[in-house]
């Protein structure tokens, strides 16, 4: 059985959060900043008892500038509606999602969590700000993505690139109510070099989101269409496991993989310790693949992104839009209860 215990965690958020709200004093927001103490509490509460169960999986709605295009296009917008204005992209992919948030299905009693992608937070949905609505409207935890994508391949993997100004961006994501955050690496290899340094990124740096009082979600995906995946994956296994060994015993984080290949493969990172849950994404599989996958994956719960939207079109009349999500959800929950 896991040890969910908040320690370190919870207490690195109330010193930050005091901090917080004595600067929030000083700018007249101070119910807002401990407002947003109290919520992180309950979500980590809803954390550790949901992630010990099945039946619940997190939503992957944080498609960045780069991957925006292409999840306008399968939702059926062409280019051709925004290519004139840049900013519209943003708006019609926030549009999707405020529909997709707002449906009748999309709650927590099945969706534990959401990433979102920083604009996204940004906005509004109903007037109430993006985290805030998924929390007390829906009762869903929210996430962010926070990543400034990947840098150049080397050693067959993408490292992510710099992010000079982490530190404010985690700031700015207490202050907005969020949870926890996302960061996506990229293995094309099973080269042991490049993974190591991949791994060791990821926790360097998950490190110090901790130091702020969230929860990083670690994601060291491999590409689906690597020749050698089971063996990147088994290289991936051994140096989670190695990092995870090395956290002190109340530091706890969330990890992010690619659907593997053998059964049961990440079978030790699920039962560790230090390890809230591990997710599935999907990766480029399609819903119909990525469930049967997971199935076979004990302990694994979704974050799928492209699989959880499959199907789903603008052109869709809301009663067709809604009971596609709704059969998906239900089709995604099965698979993660395993």
């Amino acid at each position: 059985m896991r040890n969910f215990g908040s320690g370190v965690v919870a207490f690195s958020w109330l010193l930050s959060t005091l901090s917080t709200c004595e600067g929030a004093t000083e700018t007249g927001n101070t119910d807002k900043a401990c407002a947003a103490s109290n919520d992180w509490d309950e979500m980590h509460r809803r954390i550790l008892r949901d992630t010990s169960q099945s039946g619940v999986f997190l939503a992957a709605l944080d498609q960045s500038g780069g991957s925006t295009p292409k999840a306008l296009e399968l939702y059926g917008i062409s280019p051709n509606e925004y290519e004139s204005e840049p900013e519209k992209m943003y708006e019609l992919v926030h549009d999707m999602r405020t529909r997709i948030i707002n449906a009748p299905s999309f709650t927590g009693d099945s969706i534990l969590g959401a990433i979102l992608f920083e604009d996204t937070m940004d906005r509004t949905i109903d007037d109430i700000p993006t985290a805030t609505f998924l929390w007390q409207q829906k009762g869903i935890v929210p996430f962010l993505k926070i990543d400034k994508g990947l840098a150049e391949q080397e050693n067959g993997v993408q490292l992510l690139k710099p992010m000079p100004d982490l530190d404010d961006l985690l700031e700015k994501a207490k202050r907005n109510g969020i949870y926890g955050t996302k960061m996506r690496s990229l293995i094309h290899s099973a080269n042991k070099d490049g993974i190591a340094t991949v791994v060791e990124q990821q926790f360097e740096i998950g490190k110090r989101i901790l130091g702020h009082g969230l929860i990083p979600i670690i994601e060291p995906e491999v590409d689906i269409a690597a020749l050698d995946k089971p063996i990147c994956e088994d290289i991936l296994r051994d140096e989670l496991l190695r990092h995870l060994n090395a956290l002190d015993k109340d530091q706890k984080v969330m990890l992010k993989l690619t659907l593997p290949t053998n059964v049961n493969q990440y079978k030790a990172c699920v039962e560790h310790p230090n390890c809230l849950c591990v997710l599935a994404l999907s990766g480029g599989y399609s819903q119909i693949e990525a469930n049967d996958l997971l199935l076979r994956q004990n302990g694994m719960i979704a974050s799928f992104s492209r699989a959880l939207t499959e199907g789903l079109s603008a052109h869709q009349t809301d009663d067709e839009f809604n009971d596609k999500l709704k059969e998906s959800i239900r089709s995604i929950v099965a698979a993660s209860t395993t």
